[in-house]
């Protein structure tokens, strides 16, 4: 049998607008999971430590919450994406406008 070793994204990135490129491409597809894999590999690139102090969050939790099974709360996203120059937001889906009810005569 084949053994194989996991890849980590974070040990490829060369500098900051590399993992800001990422980020952007990331965050355009929109899918919640694949952010918070994001925001780990980049907070792994930049320095687990580093990220730790600047953001108020234990190491640890930090390794823990962007694990395959992490599951991070609101507010360790929000900070980790902080570190990297964004917020978390929430925006309304973009829709067809809504059709107002006929009004009916009085």
């Amino acid at each position: 049998m084949l053994k194989t070793n996991g890849w980590d994204g974070a040990k490829y990135f060369k500098n900051e607008a590399e993992i800001e490129a990422y980020l952007k491409c990331v965050i355009e597809d929109g899918d919640p999971e694949l952010i918070a894999m994001a925001l780990g590999n980049a907070a792994r690139a930049k320095g687990m430590l580093a990220a730790s102090k600047k953001t108020g969050l234990n190491r640890s939790g930090l390794y823990h919450s962007f694990t395959k099974n992490g599951d991070p709360k609101l507010s360790t996203l929000n900070k980790v994406a902080n570190l990297f120059g964004y917020k978390v937001t929430l925006a309304p889906l973009l829709k067809s406008p809504a059709r107002r009810p006929a009004r009916r005569a009085a």
